[in-house]
């Protein structure tokens, strides 16, 4: 209750600034059920004006070149039929929504690493992932999302296969009339070969902030210094502003140290560690020119059951950390 306390007068003597033309945005988690307007209202009232919203295709290991998708085995918001109604649902409440399909490999592997080992089978892989990402072009056109983005986290494919994402970008135009993204790692996003062809530079802001346990906010806006220079850069480069298409921090110990960890092994509960990594982005990052705004990671759709005070995971909900959002995302 005490660090409760502090963060609402932390709050209080803060200058407020209107932050309306960022993307104050979730990453609205699939579910097994459709959407309802229970679900929508807290997303409200974190004064969210974004929300992406994940399908999902399965690959069954690193090599394996076939993608899985829209089948009866899904959950619903992972499906063509699930992302449309949640779009539907957005919309209605007036909330821009970023369609981000995404692939899910067997056992949770780093989706950078998929990597073919013969040229069969990366034509394979290409004419795989073009189905399924046309298809939620299609989606995106139809439902007048205002964002789509292309791929997350995809390195080696992207490396190995250039010629084939360009083209596949140019077939993407051709379906969806909207803004386009790729969202690439913290440590791929600079060698990314086709920011001309879109219109952010996505980044899944999961940088190396703090080491220590608990962080203050001023030691992490510190620690933010050399990847704000570094991002200005690459910005000025391409002429396209930064949009962080995830970004968060898990309630434990450490957790500005690896902020990509997402171990299911016990970790120290820590609410003000995540509460000060959150408001020391805010500060630092949130009010540059070359900044489009960010999706924080994760917001699940039971707001009531997610979460928590004994939660170590990435969500902000029902914590400080939930405050801390809500403020920033404010134009209060």
């Amino acid at each position: 209750m005490k660090y409760i306390l502090a963060l609402s007068i932390f709050f209080v003597f803060q200058s407020c600034t209107s932050q309306n033309y960022k993307m104050n945005g979730v990453s609205f988690v699939a579910s097994r059920n459709p959407v309802d307007q229970a679900h929508i209202d807290p997303v409200i009232q974190v004064q969210a004006n974004f929300a992406s919203i994940m399908p999902f295709g399965f690959i069954r290991s690193l090599n394996n070149p076939e993608i899985i998708y829209n089948t009866e085995r899904q959950w619903f918001g992972e499906t063509f039929d699930g992302a449309a109604q949640y779009i539907e649902m957005l919309h209605g409440n007036n909330i821009k929504v970023m369609l981000k399909p995404q692939i899910w490999i067997w056992r949770g592997e780093f989706t950078g690493y998929l990597k073919m080992s013969s040229e069969e089978h990366w034509q394979e892989l290409e004419d795989s992932y073009s189905k399924f990402i046309l298809e939620y072009a299609s989606l995106a056109q139809s439902t007048k999302v205002d964002l789509f983005c292309i791929g997350t986290e995809l390195e080696q494919f992207i490396v190995h296969r250039p010629k084939y994402w360009e083209k596949l970008i140019s077939e993407i135009k051709t379906i969806y009339k909207g803004k386009l993204t790729y969202a690439a790692n913290w440590d791929e996003y600079k060698r990314v070969p086709f920011w001309y062809q879109l219109d952010f530079i996505g980044v899944d802001a999961y940088f190396p902030i703090s080491e220590s346990v608990t962080p203050s906010i001023s030691e992490a806006r510190e620690g933010w210094q050399r990847w704000k220079e570094e991002m200005e850069g690459v910005s000025n480069t391409h002429n396209r502003n930064i949009l962080f298409t995830e970004y968060g921090y898990r309630s434990m110990d450490y957790s500005g140290k690896e902020p990509w960890q997402t171990s299911r092994d016990q970790n120290n509960v820590n609410l003000a560690a995540q509460a000060n990594l959150l408001t020391a982005l805010y500060e630092e990052i949130w009010n540059e020119s070359w900044f489009a705004g960010g999706y924080i990671w994760k917001w699940f759709i039971d707001h009531e059951m997610a979460g928590g005070e004994d939660n170590d995971r990435f969500t902000p909900q029902n914590k400080p950390a939930g405050m801390v959002v809500q403020y920033y995302y404010s134009d209060e």
